[in-house]
């Protein structure tokens, strides 16, 4: 396999077109819920919602599943790489319990709608493994077995996989899953409008107003009132639990390509060691199947995240290694945000909030967590608690102080970059060095600029500013994306918002081409 430029973008997207978006409200509209966001988490509410007799709208900036629900690699699991040794011991084996029992419930709940409603989205049932090459990590993957097992689901340590290479030790859970995450949701949509929900696809909610009832505000003009809201835009757009202190964004690469269906892998596999590498295949066409591997994960924007290609490189080259004779297809990346505390946040959106959630903090595990969370929210919003509610609260203080080392770490690092984009660089290069297809930010008549050059060679500048909370970005080349370093939102070289927290396109500015 290799890296060559035309391979195509994110499968799921590209083999489950939408149709023409659904248009933005063209007026005020008043409904039971609104929810900010279609991927996982927020069409999983909804339809919970709806299905519970709520009258409810889905707002989405983008395309419905277009977002990080359509660059996953669409695994289905319980199995969290190494998560529940590390709940074992700083939430208790109940919390570990709560854990296990919470996303297998989410399991569970895709397989009935898959069934009830005939869903064709190539579900097919496998066992997740977390798997270490080195011999020297099989100590962590024994615990983990242990602490699975412990917590409730079907875990073991194995030493050998349907992998075609040799591994030392793997923890395995088997009635996990694996399907097409867009077909899937977009099927659950369709559900969604016979029951009477309403979707709205490039509506970007700008504003919030909690009252009764409350007021969403949109880029396209629109006002919507709701009784209750739901904040599932992966990464929160309001903020007033400062959820953003807790959250730190993650981006990761992902190639993919063919094989003949005999020599893929069944199974779903990840390992931490190598900078993280994963596993799955999905059917393809011609009996082939296509392998999709993840890893090299890297902060967007920050130091590092710049040698995106090089990152691609690697990924491929471990992927040819391991799989000789992978003809490459595709290559995408998707972003996670990982909490200090490694529990996902669902439930109300601050203390003392009565007619907001959010959902958010899935840390890569996206799938499950935001199905768990239309079924937690769902319960919250009519007066119910679920057992597990407690663990996911956004509201927990407990798990901040047992994480502390984690949550120092993370504001330590945003306040490298509060402090230090201010300062003046030793070096800066010129608008006239930078080549055709990059970027960087300069000093442009006295203002910090982001900079880009096309490919026919014209020079475009927006405000180097993020509009969230103001940390300088940074370009991405591979990608073609001006990325925030701080909370992760990213913006296409003219500006324009490519994933939040930022509502706000970067400003315009003025430079001359040379």
């Amino acid at each position: 396999m290799n890296s060559e430029q035309g391979l195509r973008g994110a499968y799921w997207i590209e083999t489950a077109p939408g149709g023409e978006p659904a248009p933005p409200p063209s007026g005020g509209l008043t409904v039971d819920v609104a929810v900010v966001g279609g991927g996982m988490a927020g069409l999983s509410t909804a339809w919970e919602l709806a299905r519970r007799g709520r009258e409810v709208a889905v707002l989405e900036a983008g395309r419905i599943a277009g977002g990080v629900t359509g660059h996953t690699t669409a695994k289905l699991s319980a199995l969290h790489t190494l998560v529940y040794d590390h709940l074992r011991r700083t939430r208790g084996r109940e919390g570990a319990r709560l854990y296990a029992h919470s996303q297998s419930a989410a399991i569970r709940r895709a397989a009935e709608l898959v069934d009830e409603l005939g869903i064709e989205c190539e579900w097919e049932e496998a066992a997740a493994c977390t798997y270490a090459e080195n011999p020297e990590h099989v100590a962590p993957l024994r615990a983990e077995a242990e602490a699975a097992r412990d917590a409730g689901l079907p875990a073991e340590f194995v030493t050998g996989t349907d992998l075609p290479y040799p591994v030392a030790g793997a923890v395995r859970v088997t009635g996990q899953a694996q399907f097409h995450p867009v077909k899937y949701l977009r099927a659950l949509a369709d559900d969604l409008r016979r029951r009477g929900g309403a979707m709205y696809e490039g509506t970007r909610v700008t504003g919030l107003t909690e009252g009764e009832p409350c007021a969403l505000t949109t880029d396209t003009g629109a006002e919507v009132r709701a009784r209750e809201v739901v904040v599932a835009t992966h990464y929160p757009v309001f903020d007033r639990a400062l959820l953003f202190t807790r959250l730190s964004p993650r981006r990761e690469l992902v190639v993919a390509g063919t094989l003949d269906a005999d020599r893929a892998p069944r199974d779903m596999y990840i390992t931490p060691e190598q900078n993280t590498r994963s596993v799955r295949s999905a059917p393809y066409a011609d009996g082939k199947r296509l392998l999709i591997v993840t890893g090299e994960h890297f902060t967007p924007g920050a130091p590092g995240g710049a040698d995106v290609e090089e990152r691609f490189a690697r990924l491929t080259a471990w992927a040819d290694s391991r799989f000789p004779g992978l003809t490459p297809t595709h290559r995408w990346a998707t972003q996670d945000n990982d909490s200090t505390d490694s529990v996902p946040l669902v439930g109300p959106l601050y203390p003392g909030s009565r007619h907001t959630y959010v959902a958010t903090g899935f840390g890569g595990w996206g799938l499950s967590g935001g199905i768990m969370a239309g079924l937690l929210i769902a319960d919250l919003a009519e007066g119910r608690e679920p057992e597990w509610a407690a663990l996911y609260d956004p509201r927990r203080l407990g798990s901040v102080v047992r994480e502390g080392m984690s949550f120092l770490k993370h504001q330590a690092h945003v306040a490298r970059h509060f402090v230090g984009d201010r300062l003046p660089p030793v070096t800066a290069p010129a608008p006239e060095d930078l080549a055709p297809g990059d970027g960087a930010v300069l000093r442009v008549g006295g203002h910090r600029c982001a900079v880009h050059r096309d490919d026919s060679g014209q020079l475009h500048a927006v405000s180097a500013r993020c509009t969230h909370l103001g940390c300088l970005v940074a370009f991405n080349r591979a990608e073609q994306a001006w990325e925030c370093p701080c909370h992760g939102s990213r913006f296409a070289p003219d500006g324009r918002i490519l994933q939040g927290p930022a509502v706000r396109p970067l400003e315009q500015r003025e430079i001359q081409s040379t």
